[in-house]
């Protein structure tokens, strides 16, 4: 499995480096031998050789994987060379759903390069495309603005409430409803580290977070804003000030165009676009309505 893995890496190496950089730091391998139990590895075998193999992960990570899990997010898919794409791929997936299903996951998530050609394969298999998620880069940002946010302050705990408030506000009902239909799917998501700050203005109406980077890897960028008029801006100037105008990268839904013209107006640039895709797993059947009958004495 470490040499066909080692073999998709390489593939990484006809795009930018910033590209590559950003394709490797997605398709986290948790190291073969993950030490949080809730990945999921299945092989195929020809003749006793494997040739290839498909990786999952539930979110949010955890020590033992629990007995239900709501959703699994695909980390990587990954063929021999040589091996046809076209017959192995789909039995992959497939198993995948399969396992997962009986594990009590409802929905399987995966995020892949527009481009890549395991898109076909995967929409194939029951698939379906939720949103369109764009990478950005910046080598050395450049802030118009050295001035904070009116309303600018720390992230507090205490916001939490508030802030999955923005979020169903910026987020389309259909994507919401899929990644996060409750306050307890979405604070369970939130678990990357960083600082957090947030636009107070009677109303929070603006989130950021800076994941500081290494020399190997930029600073990692988050955002929710309002559309409003110039917060976007006010955003991209702070954050770009407070990663010291050092590279950085951030991934941008197709609803959040007011920041993606903001960034790209302060020195980012398009590294690639992303399609997100989901299958259920589950049938749901709707419950028979009750009628209503009188009530008597």
């Amino acid at each position: 499995m470490e040499q066909i893995y080692r073999e998709a890496e390489a593939g990484f190496s006809a795009v930018p480096p910033p590209a590559r950089l950003w394709g490797l730091f997605s398709h986290t391998f948790a190291a073969l031998l993950p030490l949080y139990q809730e990945t999921l590895i299945y092989v195929a075998e020809d003749e006793g050789r494997v040739i290839g193999f498909i990786q999952a992960t539930g979110q949010p990570l955890a020590v033992t994987l629990p007995t239900k899990i709501s959703s699994l997010q695909v980390l990587n898919l990954c063929l021999a060379t040589g091996v046809a794409e076209s017959e192995v791929a789909p039995r992959l997936v497939e198993y995948l759903c399969e396992q997962a299903g009986q594990k009590g996951a409802t929905r399987l998530f995966v995020r892949i390069p527009l481009d890549d050609p395991l898109i076909d394969i995967f929409r194939l298999q029951g698939f379906r495309q939720y949103a369109t998620e764009s990478v950005l880069y910046g080598e050395a940002p450049s802030a118009c603005s050295q001035e904070p946010p009116a309303g600018l302050r720390p992230s507090r705990s205490r916001d939490d409430r508030l802030l999955y408030h923005l979020y169903r506000k910026v987020t389309p009902w259909g994507v919401a409803h899929l990644e996060a239909p409750t306050f307890r799917d979405w604070k369970a998501l939130r678990g990357a580290p960083g600082q957090q700050e947030v636009i107070d203005r009677v109303e929070i109406v603006g989130w950021c977070r800076v994941q500081k980077g290494s020399q190997a890897r930029p600073h990692t960028l988050s955002f929710m804003a309002l559309p409003e008029k110039g917060l976007a801006d006010e955003l991209a100037d702070h954050v770009i000030v407070a990663s010291d105008a050092q590279p950085a990268w951030c991934s941008l839904r197709h609803y959040d165009a007011h920041m993606i013209d903001a960034l790209r107006g302060r020195g980012f640039s398009l590294l690639l676009t992303q399609a997100l895709l989901v299958r259920e797993l589950a049938v749901r059947v709707p419950l028979p309505e009750k009628s209503l009958v009188p009530s008597f004495g």
